[in-house]
């Protein structure tokens, strides 16, 4: 469970990145929308778990790659807007939130179970 501080610092730290996204991710990806859903931060504020959510793309696998490659230069940015209200910049480990993709795949689950039913009480 997260303390207080944790979830503090990673509000700070979403809100940052989501700025920096909005504003240079087209240099990353073109024509691509990047999410970040979540922030995770270890105890030690060291490691922040970035999830982010792809819109307008194919192929989330090699987006994920190519933000893991620029990760360095992103680390920076966040640095220089938090750099007065932390003492050290976390490392950034960057994920693909699939939560989208697991609820469209529950739904379809629900929608057939739904469809089975209505078919046996027609008969």
């Amino acid at each position: 469970m997260e303390s207080k501080r944790q979830q503090k610092f990673a509000g700070v730290i979403q809100e940052d990145l989501a700025a920096i996204f909005q504003r240079e991710g087209m240099n990353y990806l073109p024509n691509t929308l990047v999410t970040i859903t979540k922030v995770r931060v270890t105890p030690d504020l060291a490691i922040a778990r970035v999830f982010l959510s792809f819109f307008n793309n194919g192929n989330t696998a090699q987006s994920l790659a190519t933000v893991k490659q620029h990760a360095s230069e992103i680390r920076y940015k966040l640095g220089s807007r938090i750099k007065d209200q932390v003492r050290v910049v976390p490392q950034l480990e960057f994920f693909v939130d699939d939560t989208s993709e697991y609820v469209d795949r529950m739904e379809k689950i629900f929608d057939k179970i739904h469809r089975e039913e209505e078919q046996k009480d027609s008969e």
